[in-house]
């Protein structure tokens, strides 16, 4: 598991992660070594623009690519994801091809879950871990470079980072995009317009959040 450099001095690493790293070793969790830390490393704090905060990764072995809501590329949309698209083509008139969201956190969305790993077909399993702090750290460092837009699904993402954002960073909150909430508040919310005409009022580019630009970020 490497520590994604960038991100290396949060006081999580040096306080927390050693604890958590030896209660993953030589267990079986998603979304594995690799991918652990996908989030931090496709988005360096310097880039984060938009902060959008998942729960945990998708338990089932093979979904789960290390972003919040992402899934890995030829994997059917999960329910929330979904809705998800179902409430970016009404907003924007254009969804991605699949459902991996790297182009999303290549342009600095942070897609940070609160907890990092889950044990197979055990979805919040590791939710009590301590991985928490991560989020809130990571969210508060990208913060001191920035104005920032966070996107809050639900109440466990508004408890989650409840008195992080200062007046001058832009909240969407509204309920979560799950099939149980979705139609409670989330769709017709039109986060994506809403977060993009922020961006441009602050001089910012907006997210490509269909991925139709040709000259999107790689890697």
């Amino acid at each position: 598991m490497i520590l994604p450099a960038a991100w290396s001095s949060l006081p999580f690493f040096t306080e927390s992660w050693a604890e958590i790293r030896s209660r993953l070793e030589g267990g079986n969790w998603l979304p594995g070594p690799e991918r652990v830390f996908a989030a931090l490393a496709l988005t360096p704090p310097e880039k984060v623009r938009v902060v959008l905060l998942g729960q945990d990764p998708y338990p089932t072995p093979g979904h789960a690519n290390g972003l919040a809501f992402s899934v890995t590329p030829g994997t059917p949309l999960p329910r929330s994801l979904n809705n998800i698209y179902k409430e970016m083509s009404s907003d924007i008139g254009a969804t991605p091809a699949n459902g991996d969201l790297g182009h999303w956190a290549r342009q600095g969305v942070l897609l940070l879950n609160t907890a990092l790993s889950v044990p197979p077909g055990a979805a919040g399993g590791h939710a009590k871990w301590g991985w928490d702090r991560l989020a809130r750290e990571a969210v508060t460092h990208a913060q001191s470079l920035r104005p920032l837009a966070f996107i809050l699904w639900g109440g466990h993402a508004q408890k989650a980072l409840a008195d992080l954002p200062r007046d001058c960073d832009h909240v969407i909150a509204s309920a979560h995009p799950s099939p149980l909430s979705a139609r409670k508040g989330f769709f017709g919310s039109h986060p994506f317009s809403r977060v993009n005409d922020w961006l441009a009022a602050q001089g910012e580019p907006v997210i490509d959040w269909a991925g139709l630009s040709p000259n999107l970020p790689q890697g």
